[in-house]
C-alpha cells in the first residue's frame, strides 16, 4: 500500500493572498468614500483628492488611505493656533489675496499693505477625515475581515 502526498501549500496561500488582497481592494474604497463625507468642502480640491492605494507586500499587504496635497493634512491636523497638538504658530499671519477662495476670505479680515491685499488669520481648526473615517468603520471592517477569514 503506498501514500501518496500532495502538497497544496503554495495554492492555500495564493488563495489567502487573494481573499486579503480582495478585502483591502474593498476596505480602501469603503475608507476613501468616508474620508470624502467627512471632508469640508470650499472649493472641492481637497475633497476630491482622496485616494487609496493596497501595498501588496512579500510578507504582509496594506491599505493607505490619503491625499497628496498639503491642505489634506492642515484637515487633518490643523493649523496655527488651533493646531491639534498645540504646536503652531501662534498670533497669526497674513495670507496673500490670491491664495485663498472667496468662502475663505469671507471669514477673514481683510487688510491692505502698500496696495496688496492679504487676509489674517489664526490658522484652521482640524476637521480629522481620515481619523473620524477609521474610527467610525474600523469595527464594520473587523466584522467584514473576521466574514472573509471564516470563508478561507
Amino acid at each position: 500500500m503506498s501514500v501518496e502526498f500532495t502538497d497544496n501549500t503554495m495554492r492555500v496561500r495564493e488563495q489567502m493572498a487573494a481573499a486579503v488582497h480582495s478585502f483591502l481592494y474593498e476596505a480602501g474604497g469603503e475608507l476613501q468614500s468616508q474620508v470624502i463625507r467627512n471632508s469640508r468642502t470650499d472649493t472641492g480640491q481637497t475633497k476630491g483628492s482622496y485616494k487609496y492605494v493596497v501595498d501588496k507586500g512579500t510578507n504582509e499587504a496594506t491599505v493607505y488611505v490619503g491625499s497628496e496635497l498639503d491642505n489634506a493634512i492642515w484637515e487633518e491636523f490643523g493649523t496655527g493656533e488651533y493646531a491639534l497638538n498645540g504646536d503652531g504658530r501662534k498670533g497669526g499671519w497674513y495670507i496673500p489675496e490670491a491664495r485663498l477662495s472667496a468662502k475663505a476670505k469671507s471669514r477673514m479680515k481683510k487688510v491692505i499693505v502698500k496696495g496688496k491685499v492679504y487676509y489674517y488669520t489664526k490658522g484652521k481648526k482640524p476637521n480629522r477625515p481620515i481619523y473620524n473615517a477609521f474610527n467610525s468603520m474600523k469595527d464594520r471592517l473587523k466584522k467584514r475581515l473576521q466574514e472573509v477569514q471564516n470563508q478561507m
